[in-house]
């Protein structure tokens, strides 16, 4: 039985993944602090004699050492991360803990135990380019780069591509778009779409935070996580040793989505507009023909579908 070892496999995306490989027939590690991720979102695996789930915090390189020692896993998926951009920002140094040293610590533990394959979940959202035009950010794109967040996550795409030569592993980089589906938490610092829905559900005011030139709010790439544990299953099966866009190219503003929430659950609740967060990309959509081109991946799921599955909570 092959094994794979997923960091922050607890978490909305990388139970998703979780769920793909139990049903492929692997031993799955699930490594997880719990600081974000829950053992409720393993619950539908969580009966599998296939599924081993270890309490461990990447930063914590002893443990991750015990841990890569026990299961010699041959594919590891890296999710674990701080994943706000506004956190980041208030808090740099604990960003590079985590997105930075703890990722480290991960890369050593694969070149020591000899670990043949590495996907590693990045950030096209984070490292777009400047968008003015019609124009989508491709990989090839100088980045932004205005937050501590993007910094680390490109200086771990690019430690990831140094010790891939030095260890000789294989790699694929997914950088997604924003992400969206079941199980994403509404914890008021990332992921506006269950923001919203938890608003709308408890009746109260959504806030949309925006440039002052910008009244539909920043814009952004949505992506269905279903669609993203499905290219990290073939990122998996196939490594690219290159950098993906994850995304559906379509460039959709907050507002926009604020409105097709409203329609979904049929209510006029309001939402004010105030000021824009600091290191906020204003505009964000992707060109993600590479990832078509190199494993066969188109997104799938539309927003009707989309949205049906948060509200199915599925």
């Amino acid at each position: 039985m092959q094994t794979i070892l997923i960091t922050g496999g607890a978490g909305f995306i990388g139970s998703h993944i979780v769920e793909r490989y139990i049903r492929k027939g692997w031993r799955v590690v699930v490594v997880d602090d719990f600081s974000s991720g829950t053992r409720a979102n393993l619950a539908t695996v969580a009966g599998s004699a296939a599924l081993i789930v270890e309490e461990a915090d990447i930063r914590d390189a002893a443990a991750l050492d015990r841990i890569f020692a026990a299961y010699r896993p041959e594919l590891v998926n890296h999710h674990a991360a701080q994943k706000s951009v506004a956190a980041s920002v208030t808090e740099p140094l604990l960003d590079q803990e985590i997105n930075g040293r703890g990722f480290l610590n991960v890369l050593l533990a694969c070149g020591k135990y000899a670990v043949g394959n590495i996907v590693y979940a990045s950030s096209g959202g984070a490292l777009s380019k400047v968008i003015t035009g019609t124009e989508k950010s491709k990989e090839t794109d100088p980045p932004q780069l205005i937050s501590p967040y993007a910094v680390h996550k490109y200086a771990g795409e690019k430690y990831l591509a140094m010790y891939a030569s030095l260890y000789g592993f294989s790699y694929t980089v997914l950088r997604y778009a924003n992400v969206y589906g079941p199980r994403q938490v509404p914890d008021g610092e990332c992921g506006v779409i269950p923001i919203f829905v938890a608003n709308i559900e408890a009746g109260r005011e959504s806030v949309l935070m925006t440039y002052p030139d910008m009244p539909r709010g920043c814009s952004r790439d949505y992506v269905h996580v279903y669609d993203v544990a499905r290219i990290n299953e073939l990122a998996g099966d196939t490594p690219t040793n290159t950098v993906l866009n994850v995304g559906t190219g379509e460039e959709i503003f907050i507002l926009d989505i604020y409105e097709k929430l409203q329609a979904a659950w049929e209510t006029d609740l309001p939402i004010r507009i105030t000021g824009p967060r600091e290191g906020d990309i204003r505009r964000s959509v992707l060109d993600a023909s590479r990832a078509e081109e190199l494993l066969g991946w188109r997104p799938s799921v539309g927003w009707e579908e989309g949205l049906r599955s948060i509200r199915a909570g599925e």
